[in-house]
């Protein structure tokens, strides 16, 4: 009776902070995707503690700051060599992740999955929703200094891995 009565009050103050924690405003929505690619890095202005003249505004609270990454300017001469090009395997924890880059013009026109985590389930989910972003993204880029996908960093950076050492392979020397 007393472990009964332990587990009972144990659920409700989870149940009550949980609700304490929803309350104060943040969200309960998964993130979709985080930004930590390579080199790049966005400003994000930061809260000073001094107080604002008389003459300024203040800012306004509560209002999102929007990131602004700088685009990446692709070589319009072709900045690669024309042929397919295998990358090097990478580990992604429950597999590894191997790509093809496809190279048509001097620039990266397709990427191709040989390989990838598919042993089990939630592996099948997360790379069935990943690899198409991250593929996308290795396009627009015409580099493999793509973004994370969140859930799936670990399938992220070995796809990072795998591209890079393709399109070294593929570089005009």
């Amino acid at each position: 009776m007393k472990r009964l009565l332990i587990l009972v009050v144990f659920l409700l103050s989870l149940s009550f902070g949980y609700d304490i924690y929803l309350r104060a405003g943040v969200s309960a929505e998964p993130v979709k995707k985080t930004i930590a690619s390579g080199s790049q890095a966005a400003s994000v202005p930061t809260a000073t503690n001094t107080p604002p003249s008389p003459t300024s505004t203040p800012p306004p609270t509560d209002t999102p700051v929007p990131l602004v990454l700088p685009p990446s300017v692709p070589s319009s001469s072709g900045q690669y060599k024309d042929g397919t090009y295998t990358g090097s395997t990478a580990d992604a924890y429950y597999g590894y992740i191997q790509v093809q880059a496809v190279i048509r013009g001097g620039r990266l026109t397709d990427v191709k999955f040989l390989q990838y985590p598919s042993d089990h389930s939630t592996s099948v989910f997360i790379n069935t929703q990943a690899m198409p972003m991250l593929r996308s993204e290795a396009l627009q880029a015409q580099s493999a200094n793509v973004d994370i996908v969140s859930g799936a960093s670990d399938s992220s950076v070995a796809f990072q891995k795998s591209l890079s050492s393709a399109l070294a392979k593929a570089q005009n020397s």
